[in-house]
């Protein structure tokens, strides 16, 4: 590299980060970046926005303050503690993760990238946050900013998911990367993205401290960049979900262990839309007998790539055969009270308007 362009690389990153000084965003995990810290929230940041994840994560610390006590608690508690972030998966890996730090680490966050990646959810990316923000490993955390940001700045016509496109980002990055302070280059470069750089509309470019070196600005091609694929289409599933009351509980299920959802709560639904009329044979399958059918609302949940469209009865039972042969998951079927629903069984959002209908004067 030649004395002129390492002098501009070495700009941008001064630049940025005087920047950054004087605009970061006042985040709970920066306040105290310990290496446990800075993983709960990359890992709860994954596909939601900062100011949903700021109350989860100081309700996650308060009930689980360390990863000795993450990795003792029961996998039921942290789904419960995740209600209403979805992508569950992520924390059952955080749950399986913290196992491998306490057996392979003695309970020490690895200090690299390389290590990091070897635990459970924990991908290049947030390796890449966790070991420069903690650790100062010189290392650029290629996200969807970062990558949003090096297309402005370059003018890549690349699609911005595609592999080569991050390669060619990384490149970048590593070029103009400091030596020093390398978590808060990251931080900066998110922040830049999330709030100056940012993906919907028109970019604050004013505001923007790389503005005099972005090729997008100078060929008025924001809008333009990044380029990306369109998305396919998403599928459409009806279903049809049912309260059911018994004793004073309502009836519940768990979803199998793979697949969407995987092992977390579910009220008792089946695919379709089934009439009024359909009704009282398919409770018999679960094994229920109703003295009471009402409709509840309609109900519409968003997947990445699927819809599910929802039909909803609200069902009063006086009698239930628990071993019904009739639908497959009858056997799976229990009772919970108004204290487990609300404390111990972690009911995924895609059935928050039915949990929103929930009558708590048919509880115990």
């Amino acid at each position: 590299m030649n004395i002129d362009m390492q002098t501009h690389n070495n700009d941008l990153a001064g630049t940025l980060l005087r920047w950054y000084d004087q605009n970061g965003r006042d985040l709970p995990w920066r306040r105290d970046p310990s290496p446990y810290h800075v993983w709960l929230s990359e890992i709860m940041l994954q596909q939601t926005r900062v100011e949903a994840v700021k109350d989860y994560y100081a309700r996650f610390l308060d009930a689980l303050p360390t990863i000795e006590s993450l990795a003792d608690a029961d996998e039921d508690v942290c789904t419960k503690l995740w209600q209403g972030l979805g992508y569950y998966s992520r924390v059952r890996n955080l749950h399986r993760a913290a196992a491998q730090i306490m057996e392979d680490h003695d309970g020490s966050m690895p200090e690299t990238s390389e290590e990091l990646q070897k635990l459970a959810g924990i991908g290049p990316y947030t390796a890449a946050a966790i070991a420069s923000i903690c650790f100062d490993e010189r290392i650029p955390a290629i996200d969807g900013n970062l990558l949003r940001v090096f297309s402005r700045m370059t003018g890549c016509r690349l699609d911005i998911k595609s592999g080569a496109a991050k390669t060619a980002a990384r490149s970048f990055y590593e070029e103009i990367f400091p030596q020093t302070r390398c978590g808060d280059f990251n931080q900066a470069l998110m922040d830049l993205g999330a709030c100056v750089c940012i993906p919907k509309g028109a970019p604050l470019c004013d505001a923007c401290p790389w503005r005099r070196s972005c090729y997008a600005k100078a060929h008025d091609l924001c809008l333009q960049l990044p380029v990306t694929t369109a998305k396919s289409k998403r599928s459409i599933e009806n279903k049809t979900v049912f309260l059911i009351y018994y004793q004073g509980r309502l009836v519940l299920r768990r979803r199998p262990e793979r697949g969407l959802l995987a092992g977390l709560y579910e009220y008792p639904n089946t695919e379709g839309t089934l009439p009024e009329s359909e009704i009282p044979s398919h409770l018999k399958g679960y094994g229920f007998s109703a003295v009471r059918i009402r409709p509840l609302p309609a109900a519409k949940h968003i997947f990445t790539h699927k819809e599910w469209h929802m039909t909803g009865w609200e069902i009063l039972a006086d009698e239930w055969e628990e071993h019904a042969p009739g639908d497959p998951g009858a056997h799976e079927l229990f009772l919970a009270s108004a204290s487990q629903l609300r404390d111990v069984y972690s009911i995924p959002s895609a059935f928050a308007k039915y949990t929103s209908q929930i009558r708590e004067d048919y509880l115990t």
